[in-house]
């Protein structure tokens, strides 16, 4: 199960739709209502919501988790620890009404994705941290993802994890290599080809491929798009749209290429090593499932700390060997690449994990979907897609 699919772009346009129906002003929080009464000082706990399979688990003890752990034998501080967030939309549903109500959510930290995290940003439902307490932070965050269009210079987030949505294609079975996004409109891939549904999933990938800046993306550049896939639907090219249920397609060989995301891949190559990863030379998009505190969290420095802790380089790399996302700490290659284990320290030189300059260069962080767009963009995507 991958944390960044298991959604559907209908949610996401009937999320915006309703908080538009209630009054997007009436939902905003302001500055001076985000923070309520700390009890870190004294109630050494912190409640951590995230989604599943997203953290190191001992091979023996699955109840353990040796990172989590280790914070506490630091710090003292007992972390509760759920994996409750399964889709960003349900997520959101589940924890707007207190939030627009000036309630507390009973969670202390959470892990959502960078385009609902940017709606929490806009909507004034998290707080800005305190990073003269994170030092790890300041310091080891990787510079490529340090200032997000959504919330410039992170102070209301910090990346989990992060990583790429490109192609994935099986080598042998096309018996040529994918270069372009453009490759996959070949004649030779008709019926063999699906894209990602989610709109906030699917949209930046396909407008590089037409050679687009994602970081200023236009609403032109975003029809253009849509009518092009809507073309190569109605040709039967496209096989469907999926979720993560794309790593079966592919690897039953039903589908020859794909749209996926960089850890998935990871993940299908220990078993097939004939698929392969691409970011196309006209780019891809680079993305983060961020760490952020919601408003009146009553341990917002317990949180703060433990955020910290993810960001040394030795905690970094433990947790990047286990979940095989690209790491937000890149200082944390050094230390997989001193790792006795070679099958550890081969993670090391995984541009999968830690991308190399000659990628990087292609990588772009797309710019959100507006409110003001949304509903719009959502309604033209889910004709495409037939949702």
């Amino acid at each position: 199960m991958s944390r960044r699919s298991l959604l559907r772009a209908f949610g996401a346009g009937t999320a915006g739709a309703a908080l538009a129906g209630c009054g997007v002003p009436a939902a905003y929080v302001q500055p001076g209502d985000r923070a309520g009464r700390d009890f870190s000082a004294t109630d050494h706990t912190l409640h951590f919501a995230n989604w599943p399979l997203y953290i190191d688990t001992d091979d023996e003890d699955e109840s353990r988790r040796p990172t989590l752990d280790a914070f506490t034998e630091r710090t003292g501080i007992s972390v509760t620890y759920t994996e409750e967030i399964n889709d960003n939309d349900e997520f959101f549903g589940k924890v707007s009404p207190a939030l627009m109500n000036h309630q507390q959510t009973g969670r202390d930290l959470i892990v959502i994705s960078d385009w609902m995290a940017a709606r929490f940003v806009r909507l004034g439902w998290v707080q800005e941290m305190d990073r003269a307490a994170q030092p790890n932070v300041a310091k080891y965050l990787d510079p490529q993802l340090r200032s997000p269009a959504f919330d410039e210079g992170r102070t209301h987030s910090v990346p989990w994890q992060s990583g790429i949505t490109g192609i994935a294609y099986n080598r042998r079975k096309l018996g040529r290599e994918v270069k372009h996004t453009s490759d996959l409109w070949a004649a030779d891939l008709r019926g063999k080809v699906t894209l990602l549904s989610g709109l906030d999933e699917a949209f930046a990938l396909l407008m590089q491929g037409n050679g687009v800046d994602i970081t200023r993306w236009t609403r032109d550049d975003f029809h253009t798009t849509c009518d092009q896939v809507e073309k190569l639907v109605r040709k039967k090219h496209i096989r469907r749209f999926t979720g993560n249920d794309y790593i079966k397609d592919l690897s039953t060989g039903d589908v020859l290429a794909c749209q996926a995301y960089s850890g998935d891949v990871i993940q299908l190559q220990a078993d097939n090593p004939e698929i392969e990863f691409v970011v196309p030379e006209e780019g891809a998009e680079l993305w983060a499932e961020s760490l952020m505190i919601p408003n009146l969290a009553r341990h917002k420095r317990n949180a703060e700390k433990l955020i910290d802790h993810y960001y040394e380089p030795e905690v970094a790399a433990e947790l990047a060997a286990w979940v095989n996302y690209v790491c937000p700490v890149p200082a944390a290659r050094e230390v997989l690449a001193s790792a006795k284990d070679e099958e550890t320290a081969a993670l090391a030189e995984d541009p999968l994990i830690f991308p190399d300059d000659a990628m990087r260069r292609r990588l772009a962080i797309a710019r959100d979907i507006t409110s003001e767009e949304r509903t719009e963009f959502a309604k033209k995507w889910n004709a495409v897609v037939g949702l």
